[in-house]
C-alpha cells in the first residue's frame, strides 16, 4: 500500500464526511491504484492473489480514514465475491473494469420464478459503496414459497433506486443508502447460492480451482471489516503518542509525556494491539492452510474466524476509547483524527458480524458440539 495514497486519504477524510460518499479524486486514485484487480481471477486479468493479501492494504487505509477504507475495503472483496458466480456472469461483469459494486447481503428481497429466472423486488439497507457503483449484488429468497432459498442475485447498478437515507454520526464517507428493486427480470446465471457460498463450494471455486475462491464467505467478510477497526486503532495510537510530548497539561504545567499514568496507557495500547495482530495472523494462517490443501473450512474454524474478527473489533474500540478519554477536549474538534476514528469504528462495530454475544455463543456451541440454528452466519 502506496503511503501516498494512504495520506490522500487522510487529507480528504473531512471532505468525504461532508460528501457522505467517497470523493471523486479517492475514486479516481482507486482506479488508478488497480487495487480493485487483487482478487480478480487470472483469466479474467487479474492478480488473483492469495485472499489475505487484501487484509492489509485496508487496515493500512484506515490510518488515513477508516471510512474511506471500508469502502474501499468492500469493493475489493466484492471482486471476490463475483468471482464465486457461474463464469457468464463473472465474463460480463468483469468486461469493463473497475467492478465497483455494493453488496447489501440481507435476503430482504424476493426473487419469484420467471422460467429458469427470477423476478426479483424488494429494498436493501446497508448499500456501502453505492454512489460510485457500477453493479449491485444483493441478497434475496428466491424460488417457490414451498422451496425457498437464500441466494444472491448480480444485478446492473441501472436496475435499483437509491434511497438517501445515510445520515449518520459515524462511517459518513461509505454512503451506505438504501436500494430498491422492482420487478427486475435476473437471468439463472446471476445467481448463486447463499448455502454454495458459505461452504466455499460455489461455482467460481470450481471454475478457478485455487485456493482464494474456496475460502468461505463469513470468515473472508468478517476479517476483512476488522481491518479497519484495528488499523484506526492502531493509528490512534500513533497519533497519542505523538501528542503525548506536546501536550500540556492544563493547571499543572506539565508535559503529558511526564506523567506515568499516560506513559501506561500508550504501553497498554501497544500490548494490546499486537495481541490482536497475532489473533488476526493465526485465524487467517489457519484457514489459509485448510483451502491450499484442499480440506474444507469446518463450522468450528469458521466460528472462531467470526469470534476473532468480532474481538478484533470489539478491543480495537476498547483501546480507542481508553486512548480518547486521555487526550483532553482538544481531541473532539471535527478535524482531529482522534474523534473520527472513535466515531467511525463506533458506528462500523454495530454490523451484525460483529455481534460479540452472538460470536461467541456460536463459536461455544460448537466447541461442544451443540446444535445451533440452521441460518447462523458463519
Amino acid at each position: 500500500m502506496s503511503p501516498d495514497f494512504v495520506n490522500r486519504l487522510a487529507e480528504r477524510a473531512h471532505e468525504a464526511e461532508q460528501l457522505r460518499r467517497l470523493p471523486q479524486a479517492t475514486v479516481d486514485d482507486l482506479i488508478a491504484s488497480k487495487m480493485t484487480d487483487l482478487l480478480v481471477p487470472a483469466r479474467f486479468g487479474g492478480r488473483q492473489a492469495p485472499y489475505p493479501e487484501v487484509l492489509a492494504p485496508v487496515r493500512e487505509m484506515a490510518h488515513g480514514c477508516a471510512s474511506s477504507a471500508w469502502t474501499i475495503g468492500f469493493y475489493m472483496l466484492h471482486n471476490w465475491m463475483l468471482a464465486l458466480f457461474n463464469e457468464q456472469a463473472q465474463a460480463e461483469a468483469f468486461a469493463d473494469r473497475p467492478f465497483l459494486a455494493p453488496a447489501p447481503l440481507a435476503p430482504t428481497g424476493r426473487g419469484r420464478p420467471d422460467g429458469d429466472s427470477v423476478r426479483l423486488s424488494g429494498r436493501w439497507s446497508w448499500a456501502t459503496g453505492v454512489m460510485h457503483g457500477n453493479w449491485i449484488m444483493v441478497g434475496a429468497l428466491c424460488g417457490p414459497d414451498d422451496a425457498l432459498y437464500p441466494a444472491l442475485a448480480l444485478l446492473p447498478i441501472g436496475d435499483v433506486t437509491v434511497v438517501d437515507v445515510w445520515h449518520t454520526d459515524g462511517m459518513r464517507a461509505t454512503g451506505s443508502n438504501d436500494v430498491v428493486i422492482e420487478q427486475v427480470h435476473v437471468p439463472a446465471h446471476r445467481l448463486v447460492r447463499v448455502t454454495d457460498i458459505y461452504a466455499g463450494t460455489a461455482p467460481g471455486a470450481a471454475l478457478h480451482d485455487v485456493a482464494t475462491y474456496r475460502w468461505p464467505m463469513v470468515p473472508a467478510l468478517a476479517l476483512l471489516a476488522a481491518m479497519p477497526a484495528l488499523g484506526s486503532a492502531e493509528r490512534v495510537a500513533e497519533v497519542y503518542s505523538g501528542r503525548l510530548g506536546e501536550r500540556v497539561l492544563a493547571y499543572e504545567g506539565v508535559k503529558q509525556k511526564d506523567k506515568p499514568l499516560a506513559q501506561a496507557r500508550l504501553g497498554e495500547a501497544g500490548v494490546r494491539l499486537r495481541a490482536l495482530r497475532a489473533l488476526l495472523d493465526d485465524t487467517v494462517g489457519g484457514i489459509e492452510q485448510l483451502v491450499r490443501d484442499g480440506d474444507e473450512v469446518p463450522l468450528t474454524v469458521r466460528a472462531q474466524a467470526r469470534m476473532a474478527a468480532a474481538h478484533i473489533v470489539h478491543e480495537s474500540r476498547a483501546v480507542i476509547a481508553m486512548l480518547m478519554a486521555a487526550s483532553g477536549a482538544s481531541a473532539h474538534f471535527v478535524q482531529n483524527p482522534l474523534q473520527r476514528a472513535k466515531r467511525d469504528v463506533d458506528v462500523l462495530s454495530g454490523h451484525v458480524i460483529f455481534d460479540y454475544d452472538t460470536s461467541r455463543e456460536l463459536a461455544g456451541a460448537l466447541q461442544i458440539g451443540a446444535r445451533i440454528p440452521p441460518f447462523a452466519m458463519i
